[in-house]
């Protein structure tokens, strides 16, 4: 039997993606990579510092970077990938041909009462809802396109998440 590969958490930011993503890793046995964690280890930043220096375009590299290095990594590993990362089409192509993944999908209401205004993420601004709705409309065909399986968010709590995705998990 082929070894199991990685596990990829995609999503919105406020879906879980971390909190579940470690429970899952420890279920599984498995490192845990934090697509966010890893950019700021590697600038020394915060995500939201990396926005506001070197702009968007700049941090998406990083997540870019952050990702491919996740993915080549040969240990199977649990991933929580940044909420944007299906924004690159080479991204989306990393995913489908070197992951399971996983959406874990939430109404933008259930994301807006997760997220708190002037935390690590830079694109909620002053309507976290609004932003919410509008970013999760753009999105929901990209991670459509990557998901292997979708997980619905709103009504579980992070255990019950992360009971969900190791049922889900290769191997």
């Amino acid at each position: 039997m082929a070894e199991p590969g990685h596990l990829v958490l995609v999503g919105m930011m406020g879906s879980g993606k971390t909190s579940a993503g470690r429970q899952v890793a420890a279920a599984l046995g498995r490192p845990f990579v934090d697509s966010d964690e890893q950019v700021e280890a590697a600038t020394g930043r915060t995500v939201r510092e990396v926005f506001e220096t070197d702009g968007e375009p700049a941090y998406r590299v990083l997540e870019r970077e952050a990702l491919v290095s996740a993915l080549d990594g040969e240990e199977p590993s649990v991933v929580a990938a940044a909420g944007g990362v299906v924004l690159d089409a080479g991204n989306r192509e990393a995913l489908r041909r070197g992951a399971t993944v996983v959406w874990l999908r939430a109404r933008p209401e259930v994301l807006a009462s997760r997220v708190t205004r002037g935390d690590h993420r830079p694109l909620l601004a002053d309507d976290p809802l609004g932003t919410l709705t509008r970013l999760t409309e753009e999105r929901r065909h990209l991670y459509e396109e990557v998901a292997h399986h979708v997980v619905d968010v709103d009504e579980m709590t992070s255990a019950d998440v992360a009971a969900r995705i190791v049922e889900l998990a290769p191997g």
